[in-house]
C-alpha cells in the first residue's frame, strides 16, 4: 500500500518561515441579529503561504464561510486585519476566485459561456479568442472536453461542479476559495473530484483555502488543516502535512492517515464542547 508520508507517523511543522500570501491577524467580527449581537470570530489568526492549500474545518456555524468572505473582501472585520499579497483587504478583490457547494450555473448559457462569465466582469487583457482558448483548456483539464456547448441541465452533478471550478479559475486568480464544493456529491464522485483537484493544482499557480466538513477530504487535498473553535471562533489547532503534493485514495487507509483523522476528530469534539481540551485524542 502506498505511504502517505515519509515518516511512520504524522508530524507538525512550523511554516512561519514561509512567506504568507494570505495573512489574517487577530480578527474579530460580529453580527447584529433580532436576538442581539452575535459574536462570530474572536481574535482569529491564520496564514497561508503562496502556493499553499489550506483546509479549514470546525463545528457547523462557527464562521467558516464568514472567513472566506473576509478573504475575498466581501465583508470587513470589526477589528483586526486581513492581508493579501502584502495589501490590506478592504474591498472585493478581482484576484480571488470562488466555488461553492451549489454550482449556480445559468441554464440559458452553454457551459463554455458559463465559464467565461467572470471575464465579462473582471478586467482582462485576454482577447476573445484567448478567453475561449483558456476556457477550453480548463474544460479539458477537468475532463469536460466535448461538453462546451451543453446546457447545465444536460450535465451530472459532478460535471456541473467541474464546470464551476473552471469558472472560478477562468480569470487566473491568485487565490481560489472553495466553500464545501464537493459536499453534496456522492462518495465516488467526490473522490474522483479530489483527484481532479490535485491535477488542477499541479497545473494552475493558485493559493487555495477550502472550507469542508469532510476530514478525509482535508487531509487528502490540503498541505495544512486549520481547526476553528466553537463560536466565537479562534484558531484552535493547526496540523501540517509532512509532505505536500498529490496523493492516492489508497493512502487514506494507512495507519498514518487514521492517526491524523483521529486527532482531527478529537479537535472537532473539543470545539463542539463534547470533550474537554485536556483529554487525550484516544
Amino acid at each position: 500500500m502506498p505511504a502517505l508520508f515519509n515518516a511512520g507517523t504524522f508530524i507538525l511543522q512550523n511554516t512561519a518561515c514561509m512567506q504568507a500570501l494570505i495573512d489574517i491577524k487577530n480578527v474579530h467580527l460580529s453580527y447584529d441579529t433580532d436576538d442581539g449581537n452575535l459574536k462570530v470570530l474572536n481574535g482569529f489568526d491564520m496564514s497561508v503561504p503562496e502556493g499553499g492549500f489550506v483546509a479549514v474545518v470546525g463545528p457547523s456555524g462557527c464562521g467558516k464561510s464568514t472567513l472566506t468572505r473576509l478573504i475575498a473582501g466581501l465583508m470587513k472585520p470589526d477589528s483586526g486585519e486581513v492581508w493579501l499579497h502584502g495589501e490590506q483587504v478592504t474591498s472585493p478583490r478581482a484576484t480571488v476566485g470562488m466555488a461553492f457547494q451549489n454550482p449556480v450555473l445559468l441554464e440559458w448559457r452553454s457551459i463554455i459561456k458559463n465559464i467565461m462569465l467572470p471575464l465579462e466582469i473582471v478586467p482582462t487583457k485576454l482577447t476573445r479568442a484567448q478567453q475561449e482558448e483558456r476556457a477550453r483548456y480548463l474544460l479539458s483539464l477537468v475532463g469536460l472536453e466535448g461538453f462546451e456547448d451543453k446546457r447545465p441541465s444536460e450535465l451530472s452533478g459532478g460535471m456541473r461542479q467541474r464546470a464551476s471550478l473552471c469558472r472560478a479559475l477562468i480569470h487566473q486568480p491568485d487565490v481560489l476559495i472553495l466553500d464545501e464544493p464537493f459536499g453534496a456529491l456522492d462518495a465516488f464522485t467526490r473522490e474522483d473530484l479530489w483527484q481532479t483537484m490535485h491535477e488542477v493544482k499541479s497545473r494552475e499557480p493558485f493559493t487555495c483555502v477550502m472550507i469542508t466538513h469532510d476530514l478525509r477530504e482535508s487531509i487528502y487535498l490540503a498541505d495544512q488543516v486549520v481547526v476553528m473553535s466553537g463560536r466565537p471562533a479562534r484558531t484552535q489547532y493547526v496540523l501540517d502535512m509532512p509532505v505536500t503534493g498529490a496523493r492516492s485514495i489508497e493512502t487514506l487507509y494507512t495507519p498514518e492517515a487514521a492517526e491524523m483523522l483521529k486527532t482531527l476528530r478529537h479537535e472537532i469534539e473539543v470545539a463542539q464542547g463534547r470533550v474537554p481540551a485536556t483529554s487525550a485524542a484516544g
